[in-house]
């Protein structure tokens, strides 16, 4: 199957992951949450929702929103700096999501998640029996990694990597059957396109093999963000061989998500290839090496 007939395939997609980077949410010149994007992307969801579908979001920018709050522009210094920001932001977040959500009619659900929780078995089923649950309730799961505790909880295990691997994980446990990823990129390039202008945009990737992981860098190139294109790449991994097909886009605005989801040719698209022995653990170890 070509990329053509392979997206003209995403209009038939059922269940949704749609994540958002902490830059594509805020204002590059502060910092601050991006209210006008985020009021966008509520509704372009709720359509989705209205069209029978159903969407979950994984949102990062509680530590810029924590910034924001507390008036504050730099990035933290420590780690418990990182998570004082991601306490205070946390709420503002989701209170901002919750708000706008019902202005649409549409009730907004909080799900905080860490590695350690998506590495133990009982704890991985309870995550994904609450999130069909609240499918099922006509909710939308918002999503975050739990930066407030992650890291003393699970001490030396990597982060999500600004949400991308997160998402893909969410997609995996609920049985989505699409994952964009929302980004401040327009997606994979053989090279990065800031260093080499000679770097050429790669619109389709039917599998994923040694060269294509092999363009991943694992720098992030926003004052916000903390997910490069490494991360982005191991995404596509779990997503892909879960049995769902994953965008990478620009997120200049919301209706990026209904343009691929029409079939135009936005962003990269990686394509679905069930792996039979697909193992969630697995691949969440896999991504800390």
């Amino acid at each position: 199957m070509d990329s053509q007939q392979k997206r003209a395939l995403l209009k038939e997609k059922k269940r949704i992951v749609i994540k958002v980077g902490s830059a594509s949410i805020t204002h590059p010149e502060t910092g601050d949450l991006n209210l006008s994007k985020i009021e966008k992307l509520v509704r372009v969801i709720t359509d989705l929702k209205g069209e029978g579908r159903e969407v979950i979001l994984v949102s990062s920018g509680a530590i810029a929103s924590g910034r924001q709050t507390l008036g504050i522009r730099r990035r933290p210094k420590s780690m418990a700096e990182k998570q004082a920001f991601a306490a205070v932001g946390q709420a503002k977040l989701m209170m901002t999501y919750q708000k706008l959500f019902f202005e649409y009619s549409e009730v907004a659900a909080q799900l905080l998640l860490t590695k350690n929780i998506m590495i133990n078995p009982v704890s991985r089923e309870n995550a994904a029996n609450t999130f069909i649950e609240l499918l099922n309730l006509g909710a939308i799961p918002v999503v975050n990694e739990n930066d407030t505790i992650s890291t003393s909880e699970i001490a030396q295990v990597e982060s999500f990597g600004d949400n991308d691997q997160l998402a893909a994980i969410v997609a995996a446990i609920t049985g989505a059957d699409l994952v964009i990823l929302l980004s401040d990129i327009d997606g994979v390039f053989t090279d990065d396109p800031k260093q080499n202008p000679e770097a050429e945009f790669i619109s389709y990737v039917p599998v994923i093999d040694e060269h294509i992981l092999k363009m991943g860098k694992s720098t992030s190139g926003s004052n916000v963000g903390t997910g490069g294109m490494s991360a982005k790449l191991a995404a596509a991994r779990i997503a892909t061989d879960s049995g769902a097909d994953m965008v990478i886009a620009r997120f200049s605005s919301a209706e990026v998500i209904q343009e691929v989801i029409s079939g135009k040719e936005v962003g990269t698209l990686f394509a679905a290839h069930k792996n039979q022995s697909f193992d969630i653990l697995e691949y969440i170890q896999a991504c800390e090496k």
